[in-house]
């Protein structure tokens, strides 16, 4: 069960996700231009305003900790890092962003030897926090951008552990593909929704979802934070091979394998 208090460390995420939201938020009724990377990934000024304030912040509380951020380390700058390390994702979700759909979040996390060990997703839109922690377990609160952060009523958040019966799978909502089409065929007796985001894994995190599997192409900034929460609510991410889905696997490419997020261990 989580503390009725997160860690300060876990309280600064909230307060810079927090943050994010409020700007990114504003841009959300606009008519955000959209641009695309090398990558052919979106991004708009609503991502890079988001990562501003949340690359400030973080020098400013951890001026120790590296840290890399999407839009940052799409334009090359990415820090060297070692066992312990922060990974951003200003506006997971762009696709949603632009379509209004509000399944987008703002995801921090911290990594340690390999582990996301602490995080937060932040969904501005739908007014949900979800916070993780190594040992101190998870929680949601309701937060919209107007509230107080520091008035969070958190509840407590804990996988269902292996299902009996049916079992909800939740799938991206904008990146489907015949992989996953196939191996949801496969699956024994289930169900499917859909959510977008990271959000998937805080679906599987409550005990809203079971299995959240993900044959594409992801980037540990998009997964971190996402992971931190499952892992603290009780659940597991591996790989197609049954490993542990780690962090910090190359300086130069933070591409990670296909994976399996599931609510138990």
């Amino acid at each position: 069960m989580a503390n009725t208090a997160p860690s300060p460390l876990v309280t600064v995420f909230i307060a810079l996700a927090h943050q994010a939201g409020r700007e990114i938020m504003s841009h959300y009724r606009e008519d955000v231009a959209v641009s695309y990377k090398a990558d052919a990934s979106p991004v708009t000024a609503a991502d890079e305003a988001g990562e501003a304030i949340i690359l400030k912040g973080l020098a400013d509380a951890f001026p120790d900790i590296p840290v890399v951020s999407e839009e940052a380390a799409s334009q090359g700058r990415i820090p060297e890092v070692a066992g312990r390390f922060i990974l951003v994702d200003p506006l997971d979700g762009t696709k949603e962003f632009v379509n209004h759909n509000g399944e987008f979040t703002v995801n921090i996390a911290l990594v340690e030897n390999g582990d996301p060990v602490a995080g937060v997703v932040y969904a501005p839109a739908i007014e949900r926090m979800v916070r993780g922690e190594a040992g101190q377990g998870a929680a949601d609160a309701r937060l919209g951008v107007d509230d107080d952060p520091e008035t969070a009523q958190w509840r407590p958040l804990k996988t269902r552990g292996h299902p009996d019966g049916e079992m909800i799978v939740v799938a991206s909502r904008s990146h489907r593909d015949t992989r996953t089409e196939a191996y949801l065929e496969a699956l024994p007796d289930h169900r499917v929704v859909s959510a977008g985001s990271s959000l998937k894994f805080c679906l599987v995190a409550a005990g809203e979802a079971d299995l959240y599997p993900r044959l594409g192409r992801t980037m540990e900034w998009d997964t971190a934070a996402g992971h931190a929460v499952l892992a603290a609510a009780g659940g597991t991410v591996v790989t197609e091979e049954d490993t542990p889905l780690t962090y910090g696997k190359s300086e130069n490419d933070f591409a990670n394998p296909h994976f399996i997020a599931r609510g138990w261990t």
